[in-house]
């Protein structure tokens, strides 16, 4: 997929990738499916991927796009890397509790204490 168009900007800081995305609402099937697929490249073509998904620019998220980090967190765990999500909207975070899925991601308040928190 040419890089142009993808909806990830993606910055390599050693072993780790930081994913930030390029749209501010995260509802189209067709590019949470592209997402999805870009993510998970990186993911299988790392040895022990750590990712940090920076949620810095999103202001809404389908549900079809949670189901989408379900899948690359499923992935990232049987590779024994590591995943985290930082920079959360409260609304969208809101949504996090109400499914249960605060307790299954680590989430960080901001980019800079994810990173500190890869090992």
């Amino acid at each position: 997929m040419p890089a142009n168009d993808s909806r990830l900007r993606i910055k390599r800081q050693g072993d780790l990738l930081h994913v930030e995305f390029v749209d501010r609402n995260i509802l189209d099937e067709g590019n949470i499916q592209l997402i999805g697929a870009e993510i998970s490249a990186l993911v299988d073509a790392a040895p022990k991927p750590k990712v940090l998904i920076d949620f810095a620019n999103v202001d809404h998220l389908s549900s079809a796009a949670l189901g989408t980090l379900l899948t690359i967190n499923t992935r990232v765990k049987a590779k024994g890397g590591q995943l985290r999500l930082a920079n959360i909207d409260p609304q969208i975070y809101e949504v996090f509790v109400i499914t249960r899925l605060n307790n299954l991601f680590q989430i960080h308040e901001t980019a800079d204490s994810a990173l500190k928190s890869f090992k």
